[in-house]
């Protein structure tokens, strides 16, 4: 499956936009992850002690620019940078897109404390979901929360996702394997 004629493109509504991600957010990227680091810190994804399997260590933000702009022209991620009111807020990137039968994704998605609680993620879940489901014409994406992220579980939620599995040990998040629970959306389709 290929994404060139679906990327890149920008989404909105209202005050949120969604657009692709670009070397020259690194400084803003930068001081929001800097200023939300210790509130990101439980909900962020750790590399294991036995570290990455090519053996390097987390890559710096232009090498994830670069990982990130090779998956999306290969027709695998979407990763797209959150901004209200023109000001960069977040990241929400749908990844490890794959076609054939069972056409589906994954979202990962985080956003600036200062602007959490607004509903603004929700809009972001929404108008990445109705782009894959209805644009893209995906069977299915997924969204993996951990248990304990209340907030993350009620944006899944309010942005029409349902409750599909619990997975032990899913992800290396803040230190170690933590548990989470599959949320999942599927595109309409007429019977």
């Amino acid at each position: 499956m290929t994404v060139s004629g679906f990327w890149p493109v920008t989404l909105t509504n209202g005050e949120v936009t969604l657009r692709p991600m670009r070397f020259s957010d690194r400084r803003a990227w930068r001081e929001v992850r800097k200023r939300n680091g210790q509130w990101l810190q439980q909900w962020d994804a750790t590399m294991p002690p036995e570290g990455r399997l090519d053996g390097q260590r987390p890559p710096t933000y232009n090498a994830m620019m670069r990982i990130m702009k090779k998956e999306a022209r290969e027709g695998r991620a979407l990763p797209f940078a959150i901004e209200v009111g023109g000001k960069f807020v977040g990241q929400i990137t749908v990844g490890g897109i794959w076609g054939g039968s069972s056409r589906g994704a994954f979202f990962g998605y985080w956003i600036d404390e200062r602007v959490a609680g607004r509903g603004l993620m929700t809009q972001c879940v929404e108008l990445a979901a109705d782009y894959c489901l209805e644009t893209m014409l995906l069977h299915r994406i997924e969204i993996n929360v951990r248990p304990e992220n209340a907030a993350s579980r009620r944006v899944a939620i309010k942005a029409g996702f349902t409750e599909e599995s619990y997975r032990p040990r899913y992800l290396h998040i803040d230190g170690d394997w933590r548990d989470h629970i599959g949320f999942v959306k599927f595109r309409d389709t007429p019977n």
